[in-house]
């Protein structure tokens, strides 16, 4: 048996660097896999440089995203999630929200980067959209990827962070200003869509040369929270928290019910009017979805 860490991720198979040096082409034992891009694992070796997983050594985080029936695993033993979003494309601030939710649940440090500053067009509607996020002490970082990655770089040195954010937002480019050796692809994007290209298929773990790792994910569209239990979703939003257990009833839901603290905050304009929206669209998502699947 070795020990070995899972760094890249793709299908059923997944290539570990072991704790010898060497690099192994892994596949699971059985039909099921639920391994993520980060995860320490054990394995046997085989010839060829080949091995088979026995277990997943313990987590101490794991980011991942779900719906009434399936799980997207993401990146595992990760301490800061790293959300790139840009002037153009144009990106969605309830996707936002649902990252940091997923890394709220986890307790992972969550980083906002607003790249393509350069084009300056979308710049303060862009600003504003993510004013609400910033206001709640999620640091955000201004830049342009393709002038380097200089300005980044002192925020990953203590963490193994993950980039997760929409296609097209310049998660390759970044990647590239960070790793050279990485040599992403980029791709142009498709103005007509006002959306990007994937270029990422599986995510990837790089050691960074000042220090730090960082695992590339895949530009994502969707993002399912069916994982966090109701009662949890609170807490992932950090400017609800603090009215935990403040409303008139103890089951209160939040909704419609009276003397709710929630819903006074929100009216009276301490929540920002985006966020309640959040808040309570995923709340009816996830009820919903839990009715639906029966695995949670």
């Amino acid at each position: 048996m070795m020990r070995g860490r899972v760094r890249a991720a793709f299908g059923r198979q997944y290539e570990v660097a072991g704790a010898d040096g060497r690099d192994f082409l892994c596949y699971p034992r059985g039909k099921r896999s639920s391994l993520a891009c980060g995860d320490h694992i054990e394995f046997a070796p085989r010839g060829d440089d080949q091995g088979v997983i026995q277990r997943v050594v313990e987590r101490s985080s794991l980011l991942y995203r779900s719906d009434a029936w399936k799980e997207k695993l993401i990146a595992a033993n990760v301490t800061q999630v790293v959300l790139v979003m840009a002037t153009e494309p144009g990106f969605s601030d309830e996707l936002v929200s649902r990252c940091i939710c997923a890394a709220e649940d986890q307790s992972i440090q969550v980083l906002l980067v607003l790249n393509k500053i350069d084009l300056a067009e979308r710049l303060e509607a862009a600003r504003e959209m993510l004013q609400p996020f910033a206001s709640l002490g999620y640091p955000l970082i201004e830049m342009s990827a393709r002038a380097g990655g200089e300005v980044l770089a002192p925020h990953l040195r203590a963490h193994c962070s993950v980039l997760v954010g929409q296609s097209g937002m310049g998660k390759s480019t970044l990647v590239n200003a960070l790793v050279p050796e990485a040599e992403a692809a980029t791709r142009e994007i498709s103005a007509s869509l006002d959306s990007g290209k994937h270029t990422t298929t599986y995510a990837r773990l790089y050691s960074l040369a000042g220090g730090g790792e960082l695992i590339d994910s895949p530009g994502l569209q969707v993002f399912g929270l069916a994982h966090i239990a109701p009662g949890r979703l609170l807490g992932c939003f950090r400017e609800l928290a603090p009215l935990a257990g403040q409303c008139r009833f103890r089951d209160c839901r939040h909704d419609l019910e009276p003397g709710c603290a929630l819903r006074d905050a929100a009216e009276s304009g301490r929540i920002h009017p985006r966020r309640w929206t959040h808040f309570n669209l995923f709340r009816d998502e996830i009820e919903a979805q839990r009715r639906d699947g029966r695995g949670w």
